[in-house]
């Protein structure tokens, strides 16, 4: 892992010094420095713990921050898409909460594609309650067969959007941008999730390359191909107070069709 700064947290003093060898700088609690030194380690922290691992939407396992839901159920509620695909299903979690918000938009189906929807996640999904909302692909997200059948339940004039979560590997998530790009209404995002890999090289549970095979890696390849999308950070849809900046598992991840 290569050399982070040292950070020391004082409740005493209500501050947190940050030492990168070369300078050191103290900033205090109220501060927007102190704050984003803190919310990292604390990414790290729940890394290290598995805390993603700890929560369920409507009885299903979610393994996602519940900030990272929060921001993007906010731009669901902005982008009001007809179709919500997302490449990963494990036990479906996430696929619910989308249904669990176009039932309460009145408006809105989800589908989901994993290259093996596991038969116990497969039975409790179907069993749920919300499943009516819910169609599940088997299959590789990236085979053409597979975003052929995606495709499929787009009707014309319709919005889509995409959240992949699938494998994370640099080469994957490239080949699942181009896939679907197509798919993503003007207006309308791609969210990539879990670029935080790029961070994490050489903590428990990573591998020695994810300084540079990783989502984030996709991303800015993408973006130089495909001048249809930007990155574009979404607005907070309500904030009275002093944080500006997201706390999350997925940095640049949100893209935004332009054109």
């Amino acid at each position: 892992m290569a050399d982070r700064p040292r950070l020391t947290i004082d409740p005493a003093a209500a501050s947190v010094t940050v030492d990168d060898g070369d300078t050191t700088h103290t900033y205090p609690f109220e501060s927007p420095e102190a704050f984003r030194l803190v919310s990292d380690a604390w990414l790290r922290v729940g890394w290290d713990q598995k805390y993603v691992y700890s929560f369920t939407w409507l009885g299903r396992p979610i393994i996602q921050l519940p900030e990272d839901m929060m921001r993007l159920q906010e731009v669901i509620v902005s982008v009001g898409p007809d179709l919500i695909v997302e490449t990963g299903v494990a036990h479906g979690g996430s696929l619910v909460f989308y249904a669990t918000l176009c039932r309460a938009l009145g408006r809105g189906r989800v589908v989901g594609v994993d290259i093996e929807i596991r038969p116990h996640n497969r039975q409790a999904i179907e069993a749920h309650a919300l499943f009516p909302l819910i169609e599940l692909i088997e299959g590789d997200s990236i085979d053409p067969a597979t975003v052929a059948r995606v495709e499929a339940h787009v009707a014309p004039g319709e919005t889509a959007l995409v959240l992949l979560d699938s494998h994370h590997r640099k080469e994957h998530v490239l080949a699942e941008l181009r896939a679907y790009a197509g798919l993503v209404t003007p207006g309308s995002y791609i969210v990539v999730m879990d670029g935080i890999m790029e961070r994490l090289s050489g903590a428990p549970r990573s591998e020695p390359d994810w300084s540079w095979n990783n989502p984030g890696s996709a991303i800015a390849a993408f973006l130089d191909e495909d001048d249809r999308f930007v990155e574009e950070e979404p607005g907070f849809a309500f904030n009275e107070g002093l944080v500006t900046d997201r706390i999350t598992y997925w940095p640049r991840g949100f893209l935004k069709r332009v054109r």
